[in-house]
């Protein structure tokens, strides 16, 4: 394979959508037009914020590593991305709000719609989940058990407790209580040129020695405003919501109890927002996982 050639492979392509009346960004990297030809799709169901942009180096390497031989795609929560000017946030407000599709609830039928409307049914579906993804993952298998799944992969999974952990008992009370108090200073900051909101990302990420600079232009799209209160919002309902474990879904999807089965702890160092700093290292280590069910 020549220079040029790998070069247009690993170029991707951004499509915005109307998905369950919001809407949504997806990044494909391979076919962007599916059709009943294509065996096998990578999915990725993000954390939050659900910003796509966040995982072009982790879905450009995972590609890569796949051989360029199935597609990768990310689908972005409704409402996790700055819509084109020929787009609203959503497609009719007064039926959108009756959806609560920037909920938590509605994320989850929003990707189920996406599936639906934009993947043929006999495609088998590899589905990647981040953070509170695996759970939208294991309420997609829950709500619709007949979706064609060969293999589901979960990255740092929130599925259980949320509010419990350190980090929840903080966030709890910002998310679910003062979250109207962070609306002003999001839309002040929404108001700054582009290049100063750039520069301070920057400044604020410049602790990170390995930072994926890939991440900051997606962060500046999370400041326009609307982007950030739909993921706060989103946050504060995983608080509330994000409580038992589902064995019953692990059970019936995996074939055994919980812990049972294939369970690996990140002996690596990586950090929960891996996409920061170590996305190609995280799809080497998936790639590296599968590669007994995809040699190619």
């Amino acid at each position: 394979m020549d220079r040029v050639e790998t070069e247009q492979r690993d170029e991707p392509q951004t499509d915005f959508i109307y998905c369950h009346r919001a809407v949504t960004e997806v990044l494909k990297f391979g076919s962007c037009q599916f059709n009943s030809g294509h065996k096998v799709l990578f999915l990725i169901i993000p954390g939050n914020p659900g910003v796509v942009g966040f995982y072009k180096t982790f879905m450009r390497t995972l590609h890569r590593k796949l051989g360029y031989h199935h597609p990768v795609w990310a689908v972005s929560h409704a409402g996790h991305c700055v819509p084109p000017d020929s787009m609203d946030m959503v497609e009719d407000a007064s039926s959108a709000a009756g959806y609560d599709v920037f909920g938590l609830d509605g994320q989850i039928e929003h990707k189920l719609a996406f599936l639906r409307r934009h993947v043929p049914r006999d495609t088998r579906l590899v589905l990647l989940g981040h953070s509170i993804g695996c759970y939208i993952i294991l309420d997609m298998m829950k709500r619709n058990p007949e979706l064609n799944i060969l293999k589901s992969i979960m990255l740092f999974p929130t599925i259980e407790r949320m509010a419990q952990t350190p980090q929840g008992k903080v966030m709890t009370p910002v998310l679910c209580g003062l979250r109207y108090v962070a609306y002003l200073p999001l839309f002040l900051l929404s108001l700054l040129p582009e290049a100063l909101k750039a520069g301070l990302i920057r400044l604020a990420l410049g602790g990170i020695c390995s930072l994926d600079h890939t991440v900051v232009q997606p962060t500046v799209g999370l400041l326009s405003g609307d982007c950030a209160a739909n993921a706060m919002y989103m946050g504060g309902q995983e608080m509330k919501k994000v409580l038992e474990r589902d064995d019953l879904t692990i059970k019936k999807n995996l074939g055994k109890d919980f812990p049972h089965g294939d369970f690996r702890l990140c002996e690596n160092g990586f950090r929960h927002a891996f996409v920061l700093d170590a996305g190609r290292e995280v799809a080497q280590m998936v790639s590296e996982w599968i590669s007994v069910d995809f040699r190619t």
